[in-house]
């Protein structure tokens, strides 16, 4: 693909810009995602609601350059140190290209991009960024920020479409104990003795187990399923962190992947994502609208949950159908957020979870959608701080929107069509 840079004659009269973005909704879609199992949380029930259309109309910002038509292309070592598939899906554009740049408050992000460097200062080029002075920067400074030291690369899918799809996630609070009792039932298990991880270039058939394993008379086997895990054929004695009071709740704290526990003394406890059993998530909600017991507009988090507590004889069958089962580690109560797989806490609504083949973790993405299931506008720069198992694709995205009853909601109605920039060190960027 020859990837295009193009920079505006100053003397050059843009005319408006108008473009029509329609979509086609998603009739039987129930697609998942809300973060941080970043297994099965980013397939998350939390995001069924058909797609919400887009019909917005563009702006043009005033940014402009020298006219010089120079194809510009990532380096190779953006490849080889973050990971990447290829380059193939980024397509350098000006930041005049970039559909409402100019709206965003910028100094918003600088707490989210000082997460970032923390995880990426150790590479030369971050280092140069990250050692700015970032808290001193305020108003124009920071867009001056952005624009001096980065390339604006707008993302493609590898069948050369320009849009793809933003799902939301959230950090939710349950009600436990460090013990058990009648009240609080469900354990919240820390990661098995027995589970393991493997060379999946050496066993090949973990692939689709994400190189989780558990090993049994010398021969590696795929680990037990959420129904054999729930049905005892694994010992977890010992490894209970807390007790929760809600089956339905913990199993959407596997989803997101984090949350907190609010103790039986009023102390709150955070817990993150430690390791999965490695199989992939299969959507209770799609067997639910599937087999017609919830018709595809109640077919959210919400809804979800409503069902089960309606039909407790047959929740567990339900819930067995997803073989996905999260372990989980206590966290220290002093961060900022949900350490998401980056490394560093999440920022509420400037955090997101990416597919890391095609987006380099911890780089800035700007996004253009709409808010949950509506066609109000959402435009602004995120962070890449997170990942997840259902978050595949170039153009994929789960938005992260924080803690508590607020941010579930919108996490749980979250099913958007998006369009996405990555914005990368100019030192990591080249003419071809």
């Amino acid at each position: 693909m020859k990837l295009k840079y193009e920079f505006i004659d100053c003397n050059t009269t843009q005319s408006t810009l108008v473009r029509l973005l329609r979509f086609s909704v998603a009739t039987l879609a129930v697609l998942t995602g809300a973060c941080t199992s970043y297994d099965s949380r980013k397939e998350s029930d939390a995001s069924i609601p058909p797609v919400v259309e887009q019909s917005i109309k563009k702006e043009n910002n005033n940014t402009t350059t020298t006219r010089k038509d120079v194809e510009i292309v990532p380096k190779n070592e953006l490849l080889s140190i973050y990971g990447l598939k290829s380059h193939e899906h980024f397509v350098a554009v000006g930041w005049s290209q970039i559909p409402y740049w100019l709206r965003d408050n910028l100094v918003e992000t600088l707490p989210a991009l000082t997460q970032s460097c923390k995880a990426l200062k150790k590479y030369a080029v971050w280092e140069a960024i990250c050692n700015k002075n970032i808290p001193g920067l305020s108003g124009p400074a920071v867009k001056d920020f952005y624009e001096d030291l980065f390339v604006p690369f707008k993302i493609v899918n590898e069948d050369g479409t320009e849009s793809g799809l933003i799902t939301g996630y959230y950090e939710p609070l349950l009600q436990g104990s460090r013990t058990q009792s009648n009240h609080y039932p469900y354990p919240i298990y820390s990661v098995p003795d027995d589970l393991l991880s493997v060379d999946t270039d050496q066993y090949p058939s973990f692939k689709g187990y994400r190189g989780i394993a558990r090993k049994s008379s010398g021969q590696y086997l795929p680990y037990y399923t959420r129904a054999e895990i729930e049905q005892g054929l694994i010992d977890l004695s010992g490894k209970e962190l807390y007790w929760v009071a809600d089956k339905v709740e913990l199993f959407f704290l596997q989803i997101q992947g984090s949350g907190r526990i609010e103790l039986e003394d009023g102390e709150i406890v955070r817990v993150g994502f430690a390791k999965s059993n490695g199989h992939p998530y299969r959507s209770i909600g799609r067997i639910l609208v599937d087999r017609g017991d919830l018709p595809l507009s109640k077919a959210s988090m919400q809804g979800i949950k409503n069902w089960g507590r309606e039909n407790p004889t047959r929740l567990d069958d339900l819930l067995r159908q997803n073989p996905s089962y999260v372990f989980f580690r206590t966290l220290s109560g002093a961060l900022d957020g949900p350490i998401g797989s980056l490394g560093v806490p999440l920022t509420p609504e400037r955090s997101i979870a990416v597919d890391n083949r095609y987006v380099p973790a911890g780089f800035p993405v700007f996004i253009e959608t709409t808010q949950p299931n509506s066609q109000q506008l959402l435009a602004r720069l995120m962070y890449a701080q997170d990942k997840g198992g259902a978050i595949k694709g170039a153009i994929r995205a789960d938005y992260f929107w924080g803690f508590g009853d607020e941010a579930g909601r919108l996490a749980g109605r979250m099913k958007q069509r998006v369009t996405m920039w990555v914005l990368i060190p100019k030192s990591l960027v080249k003419e071809k």
